[in-house]
């Protein structure tokens, strides 16, 4: 029936409800536009890691960080900068956790902006439900106080003013749902590139450890 709409629902709504239901519209809203961002921006960095592994398995006699995608350029410059600075007499150990350490500075850089915005998740799936049965519960209270006053308990007079309220809790999941899936999946996203990244890592760590401790050619930037 057009009385059971959702627009008519929140415009025949209180105040109060009205408000609950713009907030949870506005949190959803930001919640996806989180989300496509970071689905965009986690699949480009997740192919320029799986390409840097590749890369770093096949290392030969050199490190050019120039063949490396994007910012793992960064990265291999980093390493390649390190390991050019000799500390005195070190271990291949001490010399290649010097070298990796300078690369995972550039990594732990890059996961953080990966990071960015993400609490905008947790914090929409965490409040969402009760600001949605905030409404519910505010809505509800308000029809028992009309129902009170009219001394009309019959099913037409009722259901209207439940739907209203029942319709913020509603919206508070549709709120909600999406932002804590997204939440896991960019989380458990971010932890399997950090992963490949320090495998990446290291592989060219290795190879400057090798370059430099087995009599191979130095390293150059050229």
């Amino acid at each position: 029936m057009p009385q059971f709409s959702i627009a008519n629902m929140f415009m025949s709504a209180d105040n109060v409800v009205k408000g609950v239901m713009i907030l949870l519209v506005l949190a959803s809203l930001a919640s996806w536009v989180v989300i496509l961002e970071k689905a965009i921006l986690l699949g480009k960095i997740s192919r320029q890691i799986q390409k840097f592994k590749r890369l770093a398995q096949g290392l030969g006699n050199e490190v050019v960080p120039d063949r490396f995608p994007g910012f793992t350029s960064l990265v291999a410059e980093a390493g390649l900068g390190e390991s050019l600075d000799h500390a005195g007499n070190e271990t291949r150990a001490d010399y290649r956790e010097r070298v990796e350490r300078s690369m995972r500075v550039i990594l732990s850089g890059r996961l953080d902006r990966l990071e960015a915005r993400v609490t905008v998740l947790a914090t929409v799936g965490s409040t969402s439900p009760f600001v949605g049965l905030f409404g519910t519960v505010w809505g509800i209270m308000n029809s028992f106080i009309g129902i009170a006053a009219s001394g009309e308990t019959t099913l037409s007079v009722v259901a209207p003013g439940i739907a209203e309220a029942l319709s913020a809790t509603a919206m508070g999941l549709v709120a909600a749902i999406p932002a804590v899936i997204a939440f896991n999946k960019i989380n458990a996203t971010v932890r399997k590139i950090s992963k490949e990244a320090l495998a990446g890592i290291g592989l060219v760590g290795n190879n400057l450890a090798r370059i430099r401790f087995e009599g191979l050619p130095s390293p150059s930037k050229n």
